[in-house]
């Protein structure tokens, strides 16, 4: 079920805050970077994880993996990787939605109040776009997360 609050249907997806279950948790996805920080307060100088429809894509947006970890990162799930400071995703939908079809990346942060847990009214509120399927929007476990380079690898969390 594709929810849009928006009162004219000449709009730009890419501009828009979308509410949806991601492979991990609820979360808000968007292109407008400034957006998602408004809403979750957050401080400028910290960066939102990009998440890309595929591997492709992301290697057309311009990012590079280390030759030694692309197969790490091409068959990971529910998986961020951090290379050269830069925090991604690759996770395909798994909701049969023609909204996030049509988006071959999104900066995405958990749908919720900053140090605080998913509150729907809050999240709807604050959201254009609400993109849910029949199981419903439920807070999951948060991805791994991965520092890697051409030698080595840590998790973070």
């Amino acid at each position: 079920m594709d929810k849009i609050n928006s009162d004219s249907r000449l709009f730009n997806i890419e501009t828009q805050i979308i509410l949806t279950q991601t492979d991990t948790t609820v979360g808000f996805l968007s292109q407008n970077e400034s957006k998602l920080q408004t809403i979750k307060a957050r401080n400028s100088t910290k960066p939102f994880i990009v998440v890309y429809k595929n591997f492709t894509f992301m290697k057309e947006h311009g990012k590079r993996v280390p030759n030694s970890q692309k197969n790490r990162v091409r068959r990971s799930h529910k998986t961020t990787f951090i290379v050269k400071n830069t925090a991604f995703r690759i996770a395909q939908d798994r909701v049969d939605s023609s909204v996030l079809r049509s988006l071959k990346w999104n900066f995405s942060t958990s749908a919720n109040e900053a140090g605080k847990h998913f509150d729907r009214n809050f999240c709807e509120q604050k959201a254009d776009i609400i993109v849910e399927n029949k199981s419903s929007l439920h807070e999951g476990v948060s991805s791994f997360l991965y520092k890697i380079n051409s030698r080595k690898i840590k998790r973070l969390r």
